[in-house]
Order: C-alpha cells, then structure tokens, then sequence
C-alpha cells in the first residue's frame, strides 16, 4: 500500500546503492543476518563428530538439506509455475538457501534439542558460503537454460560473500571476543537477537514498498507462487518426521532435523534476488513471498509436531546428556523428557525407579510380617 500509494517512495528508497542493491535493504540484510551468526558456538564444532550417532544424524541432515530439499523445491517449481520462469526463479533460490536462523526460534518453540540444532546450523552456515553459489548458478541457469536467465555465476557468489560472509566474520569477530563475558550470553545475545525479527520486518515492508505497483497488478501470479512454497514446507516436513520415527530419532532430535530440513534462509535468498537480478524484479519479489508463507507455516507445523509427540512419539526416547557414554554425543536433552536412554539404545527403559524399588521392598516386608505373625 506504502509503495502503491505514496508518491516518489520508489525513487527515494531507491536512489543510493551498495554492490548494485537499494542501500536501505542491504543495511537490512546485513543487520539481519549478524546476530544469528553471533550465537553460533564456533568453539564447539570440534566436538560434532565424536559420537557416532551424532555423525550419522549429521550427515542425513546433510544429505536432506543439500541434495534432496533443492531438488525437491526446483521439481515443486517447475510443475507448478512452468509458465513464470522469473517467479519460478525466486522459489528456487529460496528452495536452495537452508534455514540458518528462524529454525533456532522454531526448534526452540518445539522442545528440540537447542545444541544439537546449533551445530547444525554451524555446519550449514559454512557450507552455504561454499555450495549456495554453485547450486543456485546450476539449478536456476544450466537447470534453466532456454529461459532468460543471462548471469554471471560471480554475481550469485558476490551476493553470497556479501550478505553471508560480512556477517559471518561479524559474529565470529564478537563472539570471540566477547563470550568469556558471562553477560555476553545472558544479555548481548538476546538483546541483539531481537534485531534479526526487526530488520527482517523492515526488509519486508521497504522491498513491498518498492514492489507495491507489480504486486496489486500481478496479484494472481504472487497468489500461484505460494503453491510450491506451500506444498515444499509440509512435505519435507512430514517426510522427515517418518523417518525420524521410522528409525526410533530421539524426539529433541527430531525437531531439529524436521525443521532445518523445511525451513529456508529467506533472507540469503532475498539477498541473492535482489542483488542479481534487481529490486524491483519478479524473482525478488518471489523470494520476498517466502517469510510471509514460511513463517505462519512453520508456526503451524510446531504445534503439528507437539501434537505428534504427545499421541505417538515414544516419551521415553530422549537423548542423555554427559560423556559417560561412549557413543553418546554431549548433547542435553529437554527436560520434560523422562526417563532418558542413550542414543545408541534408543529403547524406553525398562527399569525401577529407585523410589519404586524402596515401595516394593517395603511391600514384601509387610506381606512377610503379616505370614509370620499369622503363623504365630
């Protein structure tokens, strides 16, 4: 309404640029992504794979984010905006930036396992520096030859380094300095976490703006971009959730891996949109699309999984914290989830409370006094 309304608001929010974007949003971007970055526990990525489990689950979440979640969202594109490649462009590049920030609010909401989904998002955090560009240049160009897609795979990294790797050594760079500060945890992080929902707020409402006349005019073409988007975000999550309940996942697993697995960086995508193809584009505007339909869906989906744990998940499937196993990554689980097995035997336990024991010891010896004394 702002950007179909209000006169000149293009023309201004436009006018300076940093590395081709509106400087307005590239402050936003920016802004956005560093406290995600500031949390990470950068000094604890040695300890990913001294388990087992922990390297297998690791490497599914690997396998689902890189491989089979892209591929998923270019098929979900092409089927249902076959006739919009320029739409159809901004769902792909949504599709192939993994979720490296709203999933910790998620997995959080859910009860999922808050360390094991940090390293997760560590571990993509790095990886998508080096993969996004090469995806995104083969999955929306060579994928898409034939189309009008004319970029130059330089550009789609140059957007990558700019608005992943600024922050990134940003939050290193504070992190490392600041964490043996013990208010660093308590009061910098979350205070500066609330940024990241602002600046992604303003993001929002500053390129809607600058998209206020295609989006009244072509509000038909945004509705039909939502349909993949949709159908991406349920189906890898259900899928996910099988499997993890199919292989006997601890539930504060699970949650993690369900949502890195069908959650998005949108605003990488964003980033990438705008900085390859321009603001005003309809791939920017695509990949705009994507937090006002991922946000309310995943919202959905934590109630969705809740609702899965209290009817079928076994309650007793939770992961033990501590190094006393050997195979046992030191991962804390939720607290509401008692008894708790190690990850290798991911089996309810079978065994007595100790308070248990004490009743039944109690029981037999009443039961003996009663004999005797009736004996007597």
């Amino acid at each position: 309404l702002i950007g179909y309304y209000v006169p000149n608001v293009e023309t201004v929010l436009d006018a300076a640029k940093f590395a081709d974007v509106s400087l307005p949003i590239a402050i936003g971007l920016l802004v956005m992504m560093y406290p995600v970055f500031c949390r990470i526990k950068y000094e604890e990525l040695g300890e990913l794979f001294k388990g087992k489990f922990m390297r297998n689950q690791i490497l599914f979440s690997l396998v689902v984010n890189w491989i089979i979640a892209p591929l998923f969202m270019v098929a979900l594109a092409w089927m249902t905006l076959p006739d919009l490649p320029d739409y159809r462009s901004g769902v792909i590049l949504v599709g192939v930036a993994r979720c490296i920030a709203m999933v910790l609010i998620w997995n959080q909401l859910a009860g999922g396992n808050q360390e094991f989904c940090a390293v997760t998002v560590a571990v993509n955090s790095l990886l998508q520096i080096v993969l996004y560009g090469p995806l995104a240049y083969f999955y929306v160009v060579i994928v898409g030859k034939g189309t009008a897609f004319h970029i130059d795979m330089w550009i789609i990294v140059r957007s990558v380094l700019i608005y992943m790797g600024i922050p990134l050594l940003a939050g290193f760079l504070t992190r490392w300095t600041l964490r043996r500060y013990e208010w660093y945890n308590k009061t910098f992080v979350p205070v500066v976490g609330k940024l990241s929902l602002l600046a992604l707020l303003y993001v929002i409402v500053v390129m809607f703006a600058l998209q206020g006349h295609e989006i009244v005019n072509d509000i038909g073409n945004v509705l039909r971009t939502a349909v993949p988007l949709i159908l991406y975000f349920v189906a890898i999550f259900i899928g996910v959730l099988w499997w993890c309940l199919a292989t006997k996942v601890p539930y504060d697993i699970a949650v993690p891996q369900c949502f890195t697995a069908a959650s998005n960086n949108f605003e990488l995508a964003i980033a990438v949109a705008v900085g390859t193809y321009g603001v005003k584009s309809k791939e920017a505007l695509a990949a705009t699309i994507g937090p006002l339909i991922e946000v309310p869906m995943l919202l959905l989906l934590v109630y969705v999984i809740k609702f899965v744990r209290d009817r079928w998940y076994p309650s007793q499937l939770s992961v033990q914290s501590g190094s006393e196993k050997n195979d046992t990554a030191s991962i804390a689980a939720t607290p509401a989830q008692t008894p708790r097995t190690s990850l290798n035997e991911q089996r309810p336990a079978t065994k007595m409370t100790q308070e248990q024991s004490i009743k039944k010891a109690m029981k037999k010896t009443v039961q003996a006094n009663i004999i005797n004394m009736s004996l007597i």
